[in-house]
């Protein structure tokens, strides 16, 4: 019997998204509310509790009420808001983390969907921390654009109704209090907060994050071919990952540091940047924010979780 897939919240961007990329597909039978029946509660708990895997796109306190619906009937959870993402008994949906990840993904009931933003600095300095080249408490501060999909449905009307007179370049979190910055914190294995800048660009998906490091404040100085090394080995030893890093090489401009690059591909590629003489580096990550950093990462957690091969 092909598993029910229910997606709560799917004529939101990220549902939308979703249900797109499940289209077509016959190893899944994906089950909807019906319109007269939406704004029902007890619909919501109903399918909730008749499907195998629920993926919820929720603000986070519905998120949480959808679990709370869910109650005792077994049913497997993606969720790709805030609300439970460094939250005990949930597995943090990024397999590409760890070895053993993707095992965790497969086997977990409950799955926290990461968020577009943390998953480049995660992707890039988790794997350093891990091999000693930087310490858990280093100063760790990132920038990066983003599409204005990311900001939601609200965003992306204001931004196609203002065409080219949208904000090429906008800031935002400007209070530093932005949201993903626990999960970063985590998952990266961090031991203070990190300093997050942000920024929304006139084009619809893709982002670019970006973390620079001043590397002469370190008692051990690790040249750039060090930091590319750990990078790289962590993610060749991960098969049916979507994550790759590109060649380390001296180069003043890449052209492939366009946010768009990755549009509507579910990859990610990293990127290392050094001058050893100044002891200075950036790390780059490239990414779609609906692909790997929203929609097609709930997809490649599902396909985990059922057993199905990546499409």
């Amino acid at each position: 019997m092909r598993p029910k897939i229910f997606i709560d919240g799917e004529h939101g961007t990220t549902g939308l998204q979703i249900r797109n990329r499940l289209a077509g597909r016959d190893d899944i039978e994906v089950i909807s509310i019906p319109t007269e029946r939406r704004k029902e509660r007890e619909a919501r708990q109903e399918y909730l509790q008749a499907a195998d895997v629920a993926i919820l796109c929720l603000p986070d306190d519905a998120a949480r009420e959808s679990v709370q619906l869910i109650g005792d009937a077994g049913t497997r959870v993606i969720d790709a808001s805030t609300a439970h993402r460094t939250a005990e008994g949930w597995t943090y949906g990024f397999p590409e983390i760890d070895a053993g990840q993707f095992a965790a993904v497969s086997n977990a009931q409950f799955v926290a969907n990461p968020g577009c933003w943390p998953q480049g600095p995660i992707a890039l300095l988790r794997p350093l921390i891990r091999a000693g080249l930087l310490p858990a408490d280093y100063p760790v501060t990132f920038n990066g654009i983003s599409g204005y999909s990311g900001g939601g449905r609200q965003m992306i009307e204001e931004y196609e109704a203002k065409g080219d007179d949208a904000p090429e370049f906008l800031p935002y979190a400007l209070g530093l209090k932005h949201k993903h910055i626990p999960e970063l914190k985590t998952y990266a294995g961090l031991s203070r907060d990190p300093l997050m800048q942000p920024a929304v660009g006139n084009f619809a998906q893709g982002m670019v994050t970006v973390v620079p490091l001043q590397l002469g404040t370190l008692a051990r100085v690790p040249k750039g071919a060090e930091l590319h090394a750990a990078i790289a080995d962590h993610f060749a030893g991960l098969p049916g990952g979507v994550v790759s890093v590109a060649p380390f090489e001296a180069t003043d401009r890449v052209a492939s540091l366009d946010p768009e690059s990755h549009r509507d591909t579910d990859g990610m590629t990293l990127h290392v940047f050094a001058n050893d003489n100044r002891a200075q580096a950036l790390l780059v990550a490239v990414y779609d924010n609906l692909g790997k950093g929203a929609s097609g990462a709930a997809v490649q957690n599902l396909d985990l979780m059922i057993g199905a091969e990546r499409r």
